[in-house]
């Protein structure tokens, strides 16, 4: 960073400088501010606060913030240039990033590995001994492309036009493995990358295009392999490096680590993997056959649609219970809470339908507007529907490929929850809300298996040549009635039913 105007970040404690006149944007987004529309201006979720300096409001700023607020220092952090040394407050700050702690064996190779799981909001990486399989260091940093949307079709759109995305996330890649192997980079003879179909696209300059419309079918989902010289990443000329491949469609690489992560193709048994995101993908399957496919579930799982959103940081819901009738809110960092995280939204949602405060339709009762949570958070009628969007995809997308199966819910004998949001969203909520339809004794959170399977690929142990068939659930005839049946929430009786 050249030097020039100092910008300190209260409460994070940090400062950095930068040069008059420059876009503040991607170093906010280093340090946790996430742009969930990209700098479109639509959601005013990227707002900071001016404590010391100027910084002057821009047309942006004045239709999305009041006069008391803009007076007050408030302005959206994607429009932010430096005109004077700024000490801003952060509206938000990062939480920890999951990574993989699950142990594993060593295997015959010797020297150091790199696994990577890249994920749209989330990078994490590990470097692995690969004689003893034993864990060494872990980084985690925030995607840098969050910048331009904290969704997968916002990023999409933008790389239609500029093809930034790339560089930038190979330089954060290239980051994170200069800090894991310090002073041992010699010693890396391979990094294994991870990730969804888009994020497999971007790191890899394929086109997007194809995924900006139906079917969403991409020519380009096979692995890629690159040499530390194109990535410019300061690693030994004969390391491998490698993007492994993707399913089909949405369906990324980090699904078919999950699949061997959790053993999936194994036993006779019924099994299945969900990562519950933005894009949901569901993996159905035993020895025998493996079935996949992804549900456009949007982005109410990560909080990005919700009026008063965030990720799982410090200030979020994530929590909410009924007791005695009465909506109690758990806030991580135990302060007040600023606004609402994935796991919140469905407890909250959940919670509500117990005490009648919402009615299975979605609606709220006696006509209200809002559902109370904290002094000064709320649920809307809209954040509701929302949720009902990604449910309903969810939900759908499990009963059709069970129903291509041949199967139906009861013979599910387990359902992994993987990511972020699969490992803290409460299973006896997913279960009332009916984003899984099966009893929560079948529900299992399996902790990142995209970066566990990646290590596995790293140690051998792996074969991504295992035959997985996947399912446009966009082209299936019965998707639209089936997504329909799912929108509505359940009756409390029949939550009884299931086995």
């Amino acid at each position: 960073m050249n030097d020039g105007l100092r910008v300190e970040l209260v409460p994070l404690g940090v400062s950095f400088q930068v040069s008059r006149g420059d876009v503040l944007a991607n170093v906010l987004a280093t340090y946790g501010i996430e742009f969930p529309c990209g700098g479109a201006e639509m959601c005013g979720g990227c707002r900071v606060r001016v404590l010391e300096g100027t910084a002057t409001p821009t047309e942006k700023d004045a239709r999305v913030f009041t006069r008391d607020e803009l007076a007050s220092g408030w302005r959206l952090g994607c429009q932010l240039r430096a005109e004077t040394t700024l000490k801003l407050y952060i509206d938000q700050w990062a939480a920890p990033i999951l990574a993989d702690d699950a142990p594993l064996g060593g295997s015959t190779r010797s020297g150091l590995g790199i696994a990577v799981d890249l994920g749209t909001t989330t990078i994490a990486a590990q470097l692995l001994d690969l004689a003893s399989g034993t864990v060494l260091a872990v980084e985690t940093m925030l995607n840098p492309q969050a910048t331009y949307g904290a969704d997968i079709m916002t990023r999409v759109c933008f790389a239609l036009t500029n093809s930034g995305l790339t560089p930038l996330i190979r330089g954060a890649v290239g980051q994170l493995i200069r800090e894991l192997a310090a002073q041992r980079q010699s010693d890396v003879v391979e990094v294994v990358l991870v990730g969804n179909a888009v994020m497999h696209h971007l790191f890899s300059l394929l086109d997007v295009e194809p995924f900006s419309h139906l079917p969403f079918a991409s020519a380009n989902l096979g692995e890629q392999s690159f040499t530390p010289a194109e990535l410019n990443w300061s690693l030994p000329a004969n390391c491998r490096i490698r993007f492994v491949r993707c399913i089909g469609g949405f369906v990324g690489s980090d699904i078919l680590a999950g699949i061997g992560a959790v053993n999936l193709a194994s036993g006779s048994g019924l099994r299945a993997l969900i990562d519950l995101g933005t894009n949901g993908e569901i993996a159905i399957g035993n020895r025998e056959r493996i079935l996949c496919a992804s549900a456009a579930a949007g982005p109410a799982f990560e909080a990005a649609s919700i009026r008063m959103g965030m990720r799982a940081s410090t200030g979020a819901i994530n929590r909410v219970s009924l007791r005695d009738g009465i909506l109690e809110c758990t806030v991580i960092g135990n302060i007040s809470a600023r606004g609402i995280c994935g796991s919140g939204v469905v407890d909250a949602v959940a919670a509500g339908l117990q005490c009648g405060a919402i009615l299975p339709s979605g609606r709220l009762a006696s006509g209200a507007r809002e559902l109370p949570l904290a002094k000064s958070v709320t649920l809307s009628q809209s954040d509701i529907h929302e949720l009902q969007l990604a449910k309903g995809a969810m939900a759908a997308g499990l009963r059709i490929l069970l129903s291509h199966w041949g199967a139906g819910l009861g013979d599910l004998e387990a359902v992994y929850l993987s990511g972020a949001f699969g490992n803290y969203v409460r299973a006896e909520s997913a279960v009332r809300i009916g984003l899984l339809e099966i009893s929560t004794e079948r529900i299992l959170a399996a902790g990142n298996t995209a970066l566990r399977g990646a290590k596995m690929l790293l140690l051998g142990r792996l074969d991504t040549n295992t035959e997985i068939e996947h399912l446009s659930l966009a082209l299936d005839p019965s998707f639209q009635d089936t997504f329909v049946d799912c929108l509505a929430f359940p009756q409390g009786e029949a939550l009884s039913t299931l086995r």
